[in-house]
């Protein structure tokens, strides 16, 4: 059974992957605010809360890497760079905090919050750092514009979605097997 479950785990990780992969495209199509829905963190945030902290910093660290490698948006350096420092922290951060709190409601967005506040303050310190590394700066104005103003329909989307996603997915008769 404990096999099934890592089984289950990796698939649901390599799932959540292919997300993080597509949904940019999807999102592209609405030039207005499509990477404003910031499409790439809801799959990984589902990943940490869903397959657990591991699962989920892996994801995250990966999925900007490999869109940029391969399709070259975002562009490496820094932003997919800062991306997968921000992205691992999302996963690694829900999972984490919806594997210790107790498994009701307001937990679950109070994960989600926190691993939020921690990925946006880990994507500013990569920024600040990558920035600096080439003789650039990274204001606090561009702080605020980069993890939070320009980031609003992402924010609202992944707290009305993840929630309902996380109840829906937590709920242990939707994997249980009817043999």
């Amino acid at each position: 059974m404990k096999n099934n479950n890592k089984i289950l785990k990796m698939v649901l990780a390599a799932l959540f992957l292919a997300l993080a992969y597509v949904l940019p495209f999807l999102t592209g199509q609405i030039p207005e605010i499509g990477s404003m829905l910031c499409p790439m963190h809801l799959p990984v945030l589902l990943c940490g809360f869903i397959c657990g902290w591991p699962w989920g910093l892996a994801v995250g660290a990966v999925a900007p890497i490999f869109r940029s490698l391969t399709l070259g948006m975002p562009p490496l350096f820094p932003t997919a760079l800062c991306m997968a420092f921000e992205l691992a922290a999302y996963g690694a951060i829900a999972g984490l905090m919806h594997k210790i709190l107790p498994k009701k409601k307001p937990y679950i967005y109070c994960s989600l919050l926190i691993a939020m506040i921690v990925g946006r303050l880990i994507w500013g310190a990569a920024m600040f750092v990558c920035l600096g590394i080439n003789g650039g700066s990274f204001t606090f104005t561009a702080f605020l514009a980069g993890a939070i103003t320009n980031a609003i329909p992402g924010i609202i989307a992944q707290m009305i979605l993840i929630p309902i996603f996380v109840m829906v997915l937590d709920d242990p008769k939707i994997f249980k097997s009817k043999n």
